[in-house]
């Protein structure tokens, strides 16, 4: 993310202060204390938010810290960027390439395995991960089955604490992944009679990898056009308030509590169109709407030298866009009181052992046979969750610039 940090991410989100400074500031003492003597595990720790958490974490001086990711490059960044920020501490700091499903991964937790916070952040987190079904299957393997299996895992060693991120499409979700992080939920509240579970339901990170605000970013740099919409409305938190938020949630959170950010309709809802009108202006250009792909392609090869930049803002009709972002639902228990900025859901362990294992064997005799279809995913989806709102539109967002 060249260029971008908390500082310049705030305006550009229609905010002028940190979202959790307070909160933080009022257990800092306490959340030093409980990780300069804690072992952590950070799972997907190089993506966008496992690197946010596993500074907030390493800069608080842990006995032990290692950290897991498929991704070779993105660990190799996150050691860098580490050494070249923060530096050295004196607990066990290690990073591993592993594949959090593969043999691998159980041998080198088989060989170790002695944590007391166990942080899963990785996820298939797209919404148009749901185009096909061979990448829709991957989605539940990762979001679901990868994480009741390092939950069982962790149970078997002793490990004191889960986390495990969540997201706000998972509260009234219309979108497979928004169902697929629920449907994570349930599995979760299954093992947190086993051992103590929280979570975290967040906005948009805002320029996190992968997303359409970290797409301006490429989009500058190879000279392209940006494309946005201007009719769907988020909420988003920068990079470092989502690692606090996870932090928050492992250390602080009680068994079964899902935790989530503050954020007020009429304050902090803003359009992707917006926020690339303020992203251009920051660096130095005047958005230039445009009246299709062609044009923008055309004018991007002339518009910047002039100051300009060709952008195109449309509406939105891809399957799986949530119109109204929200943190919860109107059947769960909120306490609003603990913290500032930091609300809490309270979970009794509501689930169904019949349905999950259902899900579970229905899921495993399609992968066995190596055949499954869409339709067939949605159906055992609406099984689990009856009042599951997918909207399907036949459009996806892979058929977009």
């Amino acid at each position: 993310m060249p260029g971008i940090t908390m500082l310049s991410i705030l305006p550009l989100i229609g905010r002028t202060d940190a979202l959790f400074a307070q909160d933080i500031d009022d257990v800092e003492l306490a959340l030093n204390l409980w990780v300069v003597q804690s072992r952590f595990l950070v799972l997907g720790g190089a993506g966008s938010i496992g690197q946010a958490v596993t500074r907030e974490i390493f800069k608080r001086q842990p006995k032990k810290l290692h950290v897991v990711d498929i991704s070779e490059n993105n660990i190799v960044e996150l050691v860098r960027d580490i050494r070249s920020s923060l530096g050295y501490i004196d607990g066990d700091f290690q990073t591993f390439a592993l594949d959090i499903g593969s043999l691998e991964y159980d041998a080198f937790i088989e060989a170790d395995g002695q944590y007391d916070y166990v942080l899963n952040l990785s996820a298939l987190k797209h919404v148009r991960s749901e185009k096909d079904p061979y990448t829709l299957m991957r989605m539940i393997d990762v979001n679901v089955f990868n994480t009741d299996k390092t939950l069982r895992q962790s149970i078997a060693a002793g490990v004191k604490k889960y986390f495990c991120v969540s997201t706000d499409k998972a509260a009234n979700p219309v979108n497979m992944m928004g169902a697929s992080k629920r449907i994570m939920e349930m599995f979760l509240m299954r093992r947190s009679e086993q051992i103590a579970i929280s979570t975290a339901r967040f906005a948009n990170v805002a320029f996190s990898d992968g997303s359409l605000l970290h797409g301006f970013n490429q989009r500058l740099q190879k000279q392209q056009p940006i494309v946005a919409p201007n009719d769907i409305k988020r909420y988003f938190v920068t990079p470092q308030e989502a690692g606090e938020l996870c932090l928050m949630s492992c250390i602080f959170g009680e068994n079964r509590d899902i935790f989530f950010p503050k954020l007020r309709e009429e304050q902090h809802l803003i359009t992707f169109a917006e926020i690339a009108t303020k992203y251009l202006q920051q660096r130095g250009y005047e958005p230039y709407l445009c009246r299709d792909e062609n044009e923008a392609r055309e004018l991007v090869r002339t518009l910047p030298a002039q100051g300009r930049w060709p952008c195109l803002f449309t509406t939105s009709d891809t399957t799986g866009e949530k119109e109204v972002e929200e943190f919860f639902t109107e059947e769960e228990l909120l306490d609003m009181a603990r913290f500032n900025s930091i609300g809490v859901i309270k979970n009794a362990p509501g689930y169904s052992s019949e349905l999950l294992e259902t899900f579970e064997n229905k899921i495993h005799a399609m992968r066995a046979e190596r055949q499954w279809s869409k339709d067939e995913l949605v159906s055992l989806f609406f099984e689990l969750l009856p009042d599951f709102a997918h909207q399907e539109t036949g459009k996806y967002l892979d058929a977009k610039m």
